[in-house]
């Protein structure tokens, strides 16, 4: 069974969702995925109206999420993490598609955000296994 994903990409930090974009469509090529459409969004916060348009689709089986959140001077990364990670849930229960969670952070610095750029590959893995699975 051929999959198809679509990604939603933060070009917040984008030095750092440019390595996990990549890293997460190399992981979808070995695992026989084909990503069929990428959406950029200015941020994490941004991502789930993006979500819902290609939960729409036919042609996509799960969607992937991909943003860095960086801790800053306030509270602000935590609050666009829960914000939007709790949207996210809601957009997967409400299509009944996968949407998996490769943002890092909040509460980590940008060199912590750089030893975390595996998290893309780990959302196409769950992506993919909950497709195979479901």
């Amino acid at each position: 069974m051929a999959i198809n994903l679509g990604f939603v990409i933060a070009e917040f930090n984008r030095d750092l969702t440019y390595q996990m974009e990549l890293l997460g469509k190399e992981h979808a090529d070995f695992l026989g995925a084909t990503v069929k459409e990428t959406i950029m969004v200015p941020g994490v916060y941004d991502m789930p109206l993006a979500i819902k348009k290609l939960c729409e689709r036919e042609d996509i089986d799960a969607v992937v999420t991909i943003g860095a959140v960086i801790e800053g001077a306030t509270k602000h990364d935590e609050i666009v993490v829960q914000q939007a990670s709790r949207k996210i849930t809601d957009l997967s229960l409400e299509y009944d598609k996968p949407v998996t969670l490769g943002i890092a952070g909040p509460g980590m610095t940008r060199l912590e955000a750089h030893q975390r750029v595996d998290y893309a590959k780990r959302a196409v893995e769950a992506a993919v296994k909950l497709v195979q699975r479901l």
